[in-house]
């Protein structure tokens, strides 16, 4: 990965469109990155339990899951105008109609959640889509995934205080209508710029499970599960720890520090060049995020507690910017959108799945034991990337290469060559 100081960072938002999709995009997608947390203090406020809390809000990440593959897929079939917005203003209506409803019919207020996830639209994977023809080299490419990991820590460090804010100055169904509103507004942003609207997707082999075929991309997924567990359980975590000490404040402290740790590390680890391929650095700092973790169940007092949740989010933005680059390594062509779509999803099942285990964590063993459901959600994900170290050794396109090389070696040998194939195309 080339360099991505300061200097770097500036020359990639000089770029023309590149600081509006950006934004746009971090906007677009406040929903979902406080979603979570939104409908977690709601659920409270209405009198509903932290199994509620978490059961929906694990609900509405299974949903999310479930929902940006398929959207993903959608965008690299029809171009990201005729996706992304309209997917927008329906997730958002799903969250209004919660937000006025409440919990008190608990089908309804599944159900709301439920539209609310399935119809989160992609952006993230959108953007990442945009980044090769907004900056043309593969070396801007690489940063800005760099920057984009950095960028989106803006977003979850601002988030969880934007959220405490609308909850004291209104409250939590407040937040819900205004963070959604928003989010519409940033999704039109991308859309009707013009990368957005001139994006087309590279040609794809038809094939029904898309992105999926690449055992590399499976791997990843399959860690970056644990990851989005260990996330997820925080989320809970985190108000139990806030109600342990009488004061809501400290959840939006605490998520904030871990976004702002995050942010520090993906600032550092973009300002440095980096050699060699990303897979072998990724299982480092992986296991470095899974160390940060463990700190969390000593659950100090609430300076040192606050200190100990920004030092738990210091490998997670270089975890989550050098997984970019396995991803781009690895998905099949034509799938790129759909690709970065499935470890959102992996990341919105993990969550899920986190946050409904912490939820039962904190009422029968205590606030330690939700968070020790961190830890071993980061040493899980190190053991998959372990277990797997040889299928991500080879990059799906390099072995797709080889082997078209070796067949038209094979076909000149023979005197013939196939129809439409020559040498060095990429599958």
């Amino acid at each position: 990965m080339a360099g991505a100081g300061g200097g770097g960072y500036a020359e990639i938002l000089r770029a023309p469109h590149a600081l509006r999709l950006l934004v746009g995009t971090l906007v677009g997608r406040l929903p979902n990155g406080t979603g979570h947390i939104a409908i977690m203090l709601f659920v409270r406020a209405e009198g509903g339990s932290y199994t509620l809390g978490g059961t929906l809000a694990a609900a509405y990440g299974l949903a999310t899951a479930v929902g940006q593959p398929l959207l993903g897929r959608a965008v690299d079939l029809y171009g990201q105008p005729r996706v992304q917005l309209p997917s927008a203003v329906v997730s958002a209506l799903g969250m209004i109609v919660l937000a006025l409803t409440g919990v008190a019919s608990l089908p309804l207020a599944f159900a709301a959640v439920i539209v609310a996830g399935l119809f989160t639209p992609p952006l993230e994977g959108g953007l990442r889509a945009l980044w090769p023809s907004v900056l043309r080299r593969e070396d801007q490419v690489h940063r800005a995934y760099a920057l984009d990991a950095v960028a989106q820590e803006v977003m979850f460090t601002v988030g969880p205080l934007l959220v405490t804010l609308l909850v004291a100055v209104r409250s939590p169904a407040a937040a819900l209508l205004v963070i959604n509103v928003i989010g519409v507004l940033g999704a039109l942003s991308v859309v009707v710029s013009k990368p957005s609207r001139e994006w087309r997707s590279e040609p794809r082999e038809a094939h029904w499970l898309g992105a999926l075929r690449s055992p590399g991309l499976l791997a990843l997924l399959g860690a970056f599960f644990f990851v989005g567990l260990a996330l997820g359980s925080i989320t809970v975590a985190g108000v139990a720890y806030a109600d342990d000490h009488g004061d809501g404040s400290v959840y939006g402290w605490l998520m904030a520090a871990l976004g702002l740790g995050a942010l520090v590390g993906g600032t550092v680890y973009g300002a440095r060049p980096w050699a060699g391929p990303p897979e072998p650095r990724l299982r480092v700092l992986v296991a470095l995020l899974a160390l940060g973790y463990l700190p969390l169940t000593l659950t100090p007092g609430v300076v040192a507690m606050t200190a100990l949740a920004a030092l738990s989010g210091v490998f997670l933005a270089p975890a989550i910017a050098c997984a970019f680059l396995v991803v781009d390594r690895h998905a099949p062509r034509g799938t790129v959108t759909e690709a970065f779509s499935w470890l959102v999803t992996t990341f919105g099942v993990g969550a899920a799945v986190g946050t409904a285990a912490a939820g039962p964590a904190v009422e029968l063993s205590g606030t330690t034991a939700s968070f020790a459901v961190a830890g071993a959600g980061g040493f899980a994900a190190l053991l998959v990337l372990l277990a797997t170290r040889r299928v991500l050794a080879v990059p799906l396109r390099t072995a797709q290469h080889t082997e078209q090389v070796v067949r038209v070696s094979e076909n000149d040998r023979n005197g013939t060559v196939e129809p439409g194939f020559s040498s060095g195309r990429q599958a």
